[in-house]
């Protein structure tokens, strides 16, 4: 299968996922979107509505967002510059890697820019699903094996152990990592264990860019290394102003799994007399870690944003997913609101999944 037919294949996939997620879009649809909906539209549905039956954090509307999250980068275009830095090595006709990859399931879909990354550059993915996320990903694999058949003997799940492959990704926790260190040891790989995100405040923030940031903490109840575990903030900066500012995401507290986290949280640390913020559904806490329970959010105070900028990029290099702020610096940042919207060359970790397997492909040569 040629690149150009790859990217074909995406983009299709792109069009028919964009209905579950943008209710306009489903008024643009195309003649081979209308084929597929025939077939597979009502499963979509039902997998999209009983997620959370299977995972309590996957209420319907985080799994919409995130379907539309991977459906608008899945276009000609986008898919395009992705792998433009690629494409001359992309294009020649050589012998698939077998690449197994270990999904996370804090999130919905959390593996599939890596099960993109595999199939866009003509290996063959060998995946094994979280139990806590194993429903959609299948489904869509039905999907665009339905839209190129030739994807059929190039995706392969597996409940069992991950054998007979080239080369690895795996995503798990701080404990898993070591685990695959291990089993993983004459491997090529690509490993991931626990990172978090956090936001650097100015005080000259508006309440756009507060509620937008509400996104970043909330979203997906805060489970994903892209959401905002900490604020960094000046002295005496004004928390009313930072309450206010994400009060309208204040249904989060209707998750009852979201819930119990917070009032859990909240009874251990004023038992054990910890000073608190909180507005009824969000903690404030003052700690020097960046990784804070659910229904939690830590912060701390600086002084001078110069003298933390080496601690903020040490952080990117080791444990941080993302920078979020709107003071002008060197590191890479994102806007307010757009943390869990990346770009396809955002890679997890800052490891770029393309280049991994066209460095083992090149030695295999």
């Amino acid at each position: 299968m040629s690149l150009e037919r790859r990217i074909n294949v995406f983009s299709t996939l792109g069009k028919f996922l964009r209905q579950f997620a943008d209710k306009d879009a489903a008024n643009e649809i195309d003649d081979e979107t209308v084929a597929l909906n025939t077939l597979f539209y009502d499963q979509i549905e039902n997998a999209i509505r009983s997620s959370v039956h299977y995972n309590g954090w996957f209420i319907e509307s985080n799994v919409r967002t995130a379907l539309g999250a991977f459906a608008q980068n899945l276009n000609e275009k986008d898919i395009s510059e992705w792998i433009e830095p690629y494409r001359d090595e992309l294009e020649k006709d050589k012998g698939p890697l077998k690449v197994g990859v270990i999904m996370a399931g804090n999130i919905p879909l959390a593996g599939f820019h890596d099960f993109l990354s595999v199939l866009i550059a003509g290996n063959t993915f060998f995946g094994k699903l979280s139990s806590s996320d194993r429903i959609l990903l299948p489904l869509i694999s039905e999907v665009l094996i339905e839209i190129e058949p030739e994807f059929k003997t190039k995706i392969i799940f597996s409940s069992g152990r991950i054998d007979g492959v080239q080369a690895v990704i795996a995503t798990g926790s701080n404990n898993t990592y070591r685990y695959f260190e291990y089993y993983f040891g004459k491997y090529p790989k690509i490993l991931r264990k626990n990172r978090n995100s956090v936001a650097v405040l100015s005080g000259n923030e508006t309440p756009m860019n507060l509620f937008n940031l509400g996104y970043d903490i909330f979203q997906y109840f805060g489970l994903g290394c892209r959401n905002i575990s900490k604020l960094y903030v000046p002295e005496a900066y004004d928390f009313d102003k930072f309450f206010a500012g994400i009060f309208e995401h204040q249904p989060v507290e209707n998750n009852h799994k979201y819930a119990n986290n917070y009032m859990y949280n909240k009874t251990v640390y004023l038992l054990n007399n910890h000073k608190l913020l909180e507005n009824g559904f969000l903690i404030l806490k003052e700690d020097k870690s960046n990784t804070s329970p659910v229904g939690m959010l830590f912060y701390e105070y600086y002084d001078d944003f110069k003298t933390l900028e080496p601690d903020l990029n040490n952080g990117l290099q080791t444990n941080l997913q993302c920078l979020v702020t709107r003071i002008e610096t060197s590191l890479p940042t994102i806007d307010f609101g757009k943390a869990q919207s990346p770009k396809l060359s955002d890679y997890a970790d800052g490891v770029d999944t393309i280049k991994f397997q066209l460095e083992i492909e090149a030695k295999k040569v």
